[in-house]
C-alpha cells in the first residue's frame, strides 16, 4: 500500500477487466480502498480482483453489463449494502465497435456503440449520483477519449459520438451536482497499451495509434491515465469539477 489517503472508502470502476480499468482498480486499492472491479467479462473482473488481494488489498469482482439499466441499479445496491457508501466511481467500459465510415456504419453498430459507451456512463452516473446525494457527496471520474474532443477519420462515427457526448455530460452533470458535494470529470486519452489499443490497430492493419504521431513520440502506458483518475478523486483535486483532463501526448494540440 502507497499509502492509507483512500482507507475506508469504496471505489467502483467499470470496464475493470483489462487495460485502463484494471489499472485503475489496482491504484485505488494501493492508497487503501475497498474496490469493486466490474466488466462484461466476468473472467477478467475477477482476475483484478486477485490481483489486488493477492497483494494484501480489498476488492471484490461483478460481470456487469452497464447498457442496462436494471442491471446497473442492482449493482449500486449490492455495493452499498456490503460497504454502506460509495465515495468514488471510474466509468470506463467501452467498446470501438466496427470499423466503418459514418455511411457504411450499421445500426446494429451505432445502437450497440451508443448503448455501452454513452447510455452505460449515463446509467452508471445516474445511480451513483443517487447514492452520493443520500450519503453527501462522492467523486466521479467518466471515461472519454481524445476522439471526444476532435473528429476521427478512422471509420468509428458511433465511437467518436459517444465520447464527444460523455463531455458534455460530465459538464451538465458536474454543474447539476457541484453543490451537493459530488465532482464529476473526464479523462481523454489518447493511444494507451491496452488491449483495446491491440484489437484497433489489428482492425486498421496497423495504420492506428502509432506513437509517431505524438508530439511525445510513443503512447501512453495505462498507469498514467489511472494516477490522474486517482488525483481527480484525491483531495488534491477538491477544486476541479466539470473538467476534461487530456492525456494524449500532445497529438489535439495540433
Amino acid at each position: 500500500m502507497k499509502t492509507a489517503r483512500f482507507k475506508n472508502r469504496v471505489a467502483l470502476v467499470t470496464g475493470a477487466g483489462s487495460g485502463i480499468g484494471r489499472t485503475t482498480a489496482i491504484a485505488f486499492a494501493e492508497y487503501g480502498a475497498q474496490v469493486v472491479a466490474i466488466d462484461i467479462d466476468a473472467e477478467g473482473a475477477a482476475e483484478t480482483a486477485r490481483m489486488i488481494t493477492d497483494v494484501g488489498g480489498a476488492a471484490k469482482s461483478m460481470e456487469v453489463d452497464v447498457s442496462s439499466g436494471a442491471v446497473v441499479k442492482g449493482v449500486i445496491e449490492e455495493i452499498v449494502g456490503m460497504y454502506g457508501r460509495l465515495d468514488f466511481a471510474h466509468n470506463n467500459a467501452g467498446i470501438e465497435g466496427e470499423i466503418a465510415k459514418t455511411a457504411d456504419c450499421s445500426e446494429e453498430n451505432w445502437d450497440r456503440v451508443i448503448a455501452t459507451n454513452l447510455k452505460g456512463v449515463w446509467l452508471c452516473m445516474k445511480h451513483e449520483i443517487i447514492q452520493m446525494l443520500a450519503q453527501g457527496g462522492g467523486v466521479i471520474v467518466n471515461t472519454s477519449s481524445v476522439y471526444g474532443l476532435v473528429g476521427c477519420e478512422r471509420g468509428m462515427p458511433a465511437y467518436s459520438a459517444s465520447k464527444h457526448a460523455i463531455v458534455g455530460l460530465t459538464k451538465t452533470a458536474a454543474l447539476e451536482y457541484a453543490k451537493s458535494g459530488i465532482r464529476i470529470n473526464t479523462v481523454c486519452p489518447g493511444a494507451v497499451k491496452t488491449p483495446f489499443r491491440d484489437r484497433l490497430v489489428g482492425k486498421l492493419s496497423g495504420t492506428c495509434n502509432d506513437g509517431d504521431r505524438y508530439p511525445l513520440g510513443r503512447i501512453a502506458e495505462p498507469k498514467e491515465v489511472a494516477d490522474a483518475v486517482v488525483w481527480l478523486c484525491s483531495s488534491e483535486a477538491s477544486f476541479i469539477t466539470g473538467s476534461s483532463i487530456v492525456i494524449d501526448g500532445g497529438l489535439s494540440s495540433g
